[in-house]
C-alpha cells in the first residue's frame, strides 16, 4: 500500500484515482498520521477456470475424522 498526504492527495487525486482504478489501495496521511483509505468499489471481476489443475483435493477428504480429533468436535474433552 502506498501512502501520501493529504496535500499531496488533493494535488494529484485523478492520477491517485487512476491507480486505484487499476486495484491499488492509497492510504491518506494527515500529520504522518493514517487517517483515510483511498481503494476501488466493489468486487473485482472474477476470472472463472484461474485455479484449473492447481488444487488437489485428497483421496480421503471425507473420511471419518480419528477419534481423538472428532470427540473434540463433539465436545467432550480435550
Amino acid at each position: 500500500m502506498t501512502s501520501v498526504s493529504v496535500h499531496e492527495a488533493k494535488t494529484h487525486l485523478s492520477r491517485l484515482l487512476d491507480r486505484v482504478r487499476q486495484g491499488a489501495t492509497i492510504i491518506i496521511t494527515k500529520s504522518g498520521e493514517p487517517v483515510a483509505r483511498l481503494g476501488p468499489i466493489g468486487e473485482k471481476k472474477r476470472v472463472f477456470g484461474r485455479c484449473r489443475g492447481k488444487i488437489r483435493i485428497a483421496k480421503d477428504f471425507d473420511a471419518p475424522l480419528p477419534e481423538p480429533i472428532a470427540r473434540i468436535f463433539r465436545g467432550e474433552g480435550d
